[in-house]
């Protein structure tokens, strides 16, 4: 219960990574916050582990403020935040992705984390003490070609992470971040641009485990960075990722 009497928001927690950081936080002995743009599934994974749904766009200020209240009516504090929610343009030439798509892709993995901390880092510092984790990506270290805007969003995210660790230690608000591999998520037919077996090997080959990660890889990494046990580490992007950007 490594956890235990400590509060978290988890974003884009309905599916995915998120989902999986969720229920391990909840089994740890957390009380949840399950905030994604999808109401249902947040709904049913807040309903599966005890937690608390939020239905948030993370790229609006007004909604994450309203997140981060709804949590503080919830909870009374936030000990931990995830920011998780992210999402990528299909693979395709740079000059040929759309400004739209751009600007979605830096509003959901750039600007959220702004919008968060806006909102959220006032209530850490009030209390003196606070864990945020960023779900960046191996894409922001090992760029893959044909992502490029969605790399250099989560490279973003890797710098802002040490950015943010630096200006939030003397308030006892640490920051790391944790970069996944491709994995079992809604996110992972998106990156390959389509789904086959031939794509899959290809993907595989790459990371020298041979496997792609899972929510379970994902939420074991967070709980340590998030947990009491990390508490002299802070400015790290731990690459959780079977030796992939080795």
């Amino acid at each position: 219960m490594r956890l235990q009497d400590k509060t978290a928001i988890v974003t884009g927690a309905g599916s995915g990574f998120g989902a999986g950081i969720a229920r391990r936080f909840a089994a740890e002995g957390a009380r949840i916050m399950v905030a994604d743009l999808n109401d249902k599934a947040a709904r049913a994974v807040a309903e599966e582990i005890g937690g608390i749904a939020c239905r948030v766009d993370v790229s609006s200020d007004a909604e994450v403020a309203a997140m981060a209240q709804a949590a503080m009516e919830a909870f009374g504090r936030i000990d931990i935040l995830v920011n998780n929610a992210g999402t990528t343009h299909l693979p395709k030439p740079m000059e040929e992705v759309t400004e739209e798509e751009f600007d979605r892709v830096m509003a959901v993995n750039a600007k959220s984390v702004y919008l968060t901390a806006r909102h959220i880092v006032p209530v850490m510092k009030r209390q003196g003490a606070g864990a945020i984790l960023n779900v960046a990506s191996t894409a922001g270290v090992s760029p893959r070609p044909r992502l490029n805007w969605y790399n250099a969003s989560k490279g973003w995210m890797i710098t802002a992470t040490r950015a943010m660790a630096v200006e939030l230690a003397p308030e006892g608000i640490r920051v790391n971040a944790i970069n996944p591999v491709a994995g079992e998520t809604p996110l992972l037919k998106n990156f390959m641009g389509e789904d086959t077996p031939e794509i899959r090997a290809k993907f595989l080959a790459t990371i020298p485990l041979g496997r792609f990660s899972t929510p379970e890889d994902m939420a074991n990494a967070a709980l340590f960075l998030c947990s009491d046990e990390a508490s002299m580490i802070t400015g790290v992007a731990m690459e959780v990722d079977g030796g992939r950007c080795i």
